[in-house]
């Protein structure tokens, strides 16, 4: 029998309406656990809780945040094997990469308990005489926060942790593809010392819940990472209601090589961008954008690395790339694989559905070339091991390509030039920016957002993430 696993409403541990359960992308005859699904009245009674916990919350000692926030982090960091073996059974991840995940987690509470002590404001005198002004932040409110399948315990960590440290409470609801993680880690969060009703869990389909947490008259602000088309509807709900809203949405993001780039660094830098956690990242590098000097060196070797990439079970040791998160994802990249070469693209590898000893849903990484920027492949987001090549004239013309998308999030150039990487630093059109590495891997204390269609509303992570978790006062005293 596997474990049933319930929602967390006002620090109790609440049973749903049914269970869905958690299946193994590598293997998909093991289910990792049952997860309860919230109904909509649960949902509000989450919300409820949330409301009448922040009237002391919010106004409560910092140091008593702080000493929670850290004491999160260091069980995570504690536990980080093993949350991250959970995390590659559920979401596919290679067991290292799920470990480094954990990690990141833990290594975000550790930084926003910090954050709990250096939250400061601003003593201004004013124009008029006998007259003090303070500027100080405060919590904006209850806050729901909605995240995705492909980070399923970092994207949450780095939304819950400065949402708590500033003295918000929260409504958390989690993908429904992977509640393994969500759940594990509010487990943590329930044993920290956070009073009942500061943080709740509600798991189930957004359809269920994730439109009623938007819209519910309680819930001050929403923080959403997912899908574009998603993102824009939460738009247009908060906007309706005045709700303050965070959005990040994706990305088609370009690694530019240039003729003076080093061949081998640039051909495994473009490997891990694409095809790391399966291509499932939303700053994972999909269009390779080459000049002409080196295209046919870097076509052949990216063709050879790929050749040697091992693609099996998550948990397995030794494993380079792990399987698609579901089903309907593999359909997804197979499909765009096949649409690419029919508008003209040409599969120089991988590109197939591949059977392994149990049952998985397993692909060969993709590589496709003599694409154009209209196709479809070069400007929708696959989410998965699919990348692209445009074969460009020089580096102004890789650059226009580069912003030549309707996303903004993340953008690399390999290149020996300092001429070249300043200048691409300044004009790409995107809110993070890699010089020779790949374009996955900020760090947890650095703001984390994009441009365009791929962010709205103030960054995530860092200090930074004030802008959105807090309100500014402006108070005067006359003397």
């Amino acid at each position: 029998m596997t474990q049933e696993h319930n929602n967390l409403i006002n620090g109790e541990w609440v049973a749903g309406t049914g269970l869905t359960p958690n299946v193994n992308p590598s293997n998909t005859a093991d289910i990792e656990g049952q997860y309860t699904q919230a109904s909509a009245a649960q949902l509000d009674l989450a919300v409820q809780a949330a409301r009448a916990a922040f009237t002391s919350w919010s106004v409560s000692v910092i140091q008593a945040r702080a000493d929670a926030l850290d004491k999160i982090g260091t069980e995570i960091l504690a536990r980080r094997e093993e949350l991250g073996t959970l995390l590659a059974r559920e979401e596919g991840k290679t067991r290292p990469e799920g470990i480094g995940e954990a990690a990141r987690a833990g290594n975000i509470f550790k930084f926003f308990a910090g954050e709990c002590l250096r939250l400061a404001g601003e003593i201004l005198p004013s124009v008029r005489p006998g007259i003090g002004v303070e500027i100080t932040r405060e919590p904006v409110g209850v806050v729901g926060i909605i995240t995705p399948w492909n980070f399923p315990i970092a994207i949450p960590a780095w939304k819950i942790a400065p949402a708590l440290a500033y003295g918000n409470c929260v409504v958390f609801k989690p993908a429904d593809l992977v509640p393994g993680c969500a759940w594990a880690l509010s487990e943590i969060i329930s044993r920290s010392g956070i009073p009942a009703g500061v943080f709740n869990l509600v798991m189930g389909r957004g359809s269920v819940i994730g439109d009623p947490l938007v819209n519910h008259p309680g819930i001050d602000a929403i923080s959403f990472t997912g899908s574009q088309a998603v993102g824009n509807r939460i738009a247009l709900q908060c906007a309706g209601s005045l709700k303050k809203f965070q959005l990040e949405m994706g990305g088609k993001n370009p690694q530019v090589i240039l003729d003076d780039a080093n061949l081998a660094q640039a051909v495994e830098l473009s490997i891990q961008s694409a095809f790391f956690s399966t291509g499932q990242r939303c700053t994972a590098s999909s269009r390779l954008i080459v000049t002409e000097g080196i295209y046919p060196q870097f076509v052949e070797g990216m063709k050879a690395r790929m050749a040697t990439l091992k693609i099996g079970d998550a948990l397995e040791a030794g494993i380079d790339i792990g399987p698609v998160a579901s089903q309907a994802q593999l359909e997804q990249d197979l499909g765009f694989v096949e649409i690419a070469q029919t508008e003209g693209g040409t599969l120089v590898a991988g590109g197939e559905r591949l059977t392994r000893e149990q049952n998985g849903f397993y692909m060969q990484p993709a590589l496709i070339t003599d694409t154009t920027a209209a196709m479809r492949i070069n400007r929708e987001e696959v989410f998965g091991p699919v990348a692209s090549i445009i074969r460009v004239k020089d580096f102004d013309a890789a650059l226009a390509e580069a912003n030549n998308t309707p996303f903004g999030l993340s953008a690399g150039i390999a290149t020996s030039s300092l001429k070249y990487a300043t200048h691409f630093k300044r004009h790409s059109q995107a809110g993070m920016v890699m010089v020779n590495l790949p374009t996955a891997g900020v760090d947890y204390h650095v703001p984390f957002g994009g441009r365009k269609g791929s962010s709205y509303g103030p960054r995530e992570q860092g200090r930074y993430a004030q802008e959105f978790f807090t309100t500014v006062k402006t108070a005067y005293t006359g003397m």
